[in-house]
């Protein structure tokens, strides 16, 4: 039987049902002949490459409650303080649970909202065959949130809140009446943000659970990006200055937003933790430092593909020391992710059939033995 989401939290949601009133028209196309040839193209890759959380990824590995991740002392925001030193073993536990769980939570919480920002494009936007290809990204961000689910329900057993900032920049594009803010938002802020965070993990996690989740969700956001690229660049060539420079604040208000949501002041807060000495211990932490330039790995050299490269943008990129992310190659960063997840394939079958011949040879040998 389920458990219910409500026990799990470590503090009760605000409100269980979060309404955003939402603006804007729902758009009919009866153009039904063709469409652009590269988005048809990731509409049939999306068609493909559909698969079951249920049966692709192992859910009987254990996963350790008190270390989902491995994730090494080092790395710990406390790590190195008077506050580390004085806990147990039991408590650093807890601590590196709460850590998972409010990491995962904020994935569970955007991958919602990706899936409900999905179907508002499918809804607002002109074009028919964005929105075939939308009809396939809603499908596979129902998938992701299902799985990041299960995993904080089944084997982590705890679940944090939404970050207010993670909040306030869904409810932003989710109100904005243009359609092109939903892909703006959600494709290149949350889940540029998203995919770089999810790398990062994948790469460092020893844990198997965690990695494949983390690599298939992965080779899902590969198209996503890509859509919310193609959409976007094709669109915005056709704007003026003045509704570029729009665009670009929204892009700069947001990065700013997610460079602070990234603190996770709320697990510190758990453990009794003052907001002021939390905030200032979270900001020392070489982890988190590296971790920030990496979350704008994906969004950066996104923003500028698509057009949006003005003075306060690349500015505001500068104070946030990721400018020079501009030049990184956006193809090749999907591509790897692509690769990461059909390797990971390949390895786990290749085991499963070496296990069953390995059962085979052993079946054969005891039917020799009894002749």
């Amino acid at each position: 039987m389920s458990m219910s989401t409500e026990g799990l939290y470590t503090q009760q949601p605000a409100e269980w049902t979060w309404q955003v009133p939402a603006h804007g028209a729902a758009r009919f196309s009866w153009e039904y002949d063709d469409g652009r040839d590269r988005l048809l193209a990731l509409y049939q890759k999306g068609k493909d490459k559909q698969w079951d959380a249920v049966r692709r990824i192992d859910w009987d590995l254990e996963v350790d409650p008190s270390d989902p991740l491995g994730t090494p002392d080092e790395a710990m925001t406390l790590y190195g303080t008077r506050h580390w030193d004085a806990m147990n073993a039991r408590e650093r536990g807890l601590l590196r649970q709460h850590y998972t769980s409010w990491q995962f939570s904020q994935f569970l919480h955007g991958e919602q909202g990706a899936m409900v920002c999905a179907a508002r494009i499918v809804e607002s936007v002109p074009d028919l065959d964005a929105k075939f290809y939308s009809a396939t990204q809603t499908m596979d961000e129902a998938r992701h949130a299902e799985i990041y689910g299960r995993f904080l329900h089944e084997k982590v057993g705890m679940l944090y809140p939404v970050d207010d900032n993670l909040q306030a920049l869904l409810g932003d594009t989710l109100r904005d009446s243009r359609w092109d803010m939903p892909y703006l938002g959600m494709q290149v802020l949350i889940e540029g943000l998203a995919l770089a965070a999810f790398g990062m993990i994948r790469d460092t996690t020893d844990k198997p659970l965690p990695k494949q989740i983390l690599a298939y969700v992965m080779q899902d956001e590969a198209r996503h990006v890509a859509f919310g690229r193609m959409a976007l660049r094709d669109y915005y060539k056709q704007l003026s200055d003045a509704e570029l420079r729009e665009r670009e604040e929204f892009v700069v208000e947001g990065c700013y937003l997610m460079r602070d949501r990234l603190r996770g002041t709320e697990v510190l807060a758990n453990f009794g933790i003052p907001q002021a000495e939390a905030v200032e211990l979270t900001e020392q932490s070489e982890f988190l430092h590296l971790f920030r330039k990496l979350l704008f790995s994906r969004i950066v050299p996104c923003v500028k593909d698509i057009g949006l490269w003005g003075p306060r943008l690349r500015q505001a990129y500068v104070d946030l020391g990721v400018f020079d992310l501009g030049d990184s190659d956006l193809d090749l960063l999907m591509t790897q992710d692509e690769e990461v997840a059909e390797r990971l394939d390949a390895e786990r079958f290749a085991a499963e059939e070496a296990a069953r011949v390995a059962e085979v040879t052993d079946a054969v040998a005891l039917g020799g033995d009894g002749a």
